[in-house]
């Protein structure tokens, strides 16, 4: 199984403690997620971000619709909160969040580490959808944060 990592380093001109509390409020992973996705939170809100917190959500690759549960592993208020798939489209989901107080704002990273399994297919499946489609997952959160925290 091949894991493939996407890294993304976005600053934001405000206060490290406000752009954590976005991210720790589930209700905003819609706002984040390009419509295309069809992305819809399942678990009743609100939702309590903590380790162990588990959400589930349902999205469309393509017109194939996918149910996804994921589980907070790890959780550091105003630092940094690991996501990893219990169940959903990858092998391996590992995403981890981190925030730092930067000059001029709040520096966010993002660690994305993945695998989708299929063997030849899987990798051919990365190589023309996958790893394409992931990025502009994160180009769109880039400029909706872009927008939102200006």
């Amino acid at each position: 199984m091949r894991v493939h990592e996407l890294e993304r380093v976005q600053i934001v001109p405000r206060e490290r403690a406000e752009v954590f509390a976005f991210f720790a409020d589930a209700a905003n992973l819609e706002r984040l997620t390009p419509p295309w996705l069809g992305f819809t939170i399942v678990t009743p809100m609100p939702i309590t971000m903590e380790a162990g917190a588990r959400i589930d959500y349902r999205i469309k690759l393509g017109p194939i619709p996918m149910t996804w549960r994921t589980r907070i592993e790890r959780y550091e208020p105003e630092e940094r909160f690991v996501d990893v798939q219990e169940r959903g489209p990858y092998k391996l989901w590992h995403h981890t969040h981190e925030f730092r107080s930067v000059a001029g704002g709040t520096e966010i990273r993002d660690v994305i580490r993945y695998a989708i399994g299929f063997g030849p297919f899987g990798a051919v499946a990365h190589r023309l959808f996958v790893q394409r489609q992931l990025r502009a997952i994160f180009d769109h959160r880039e400029r909706v944060m872009r927008e939102l925290f200006a």
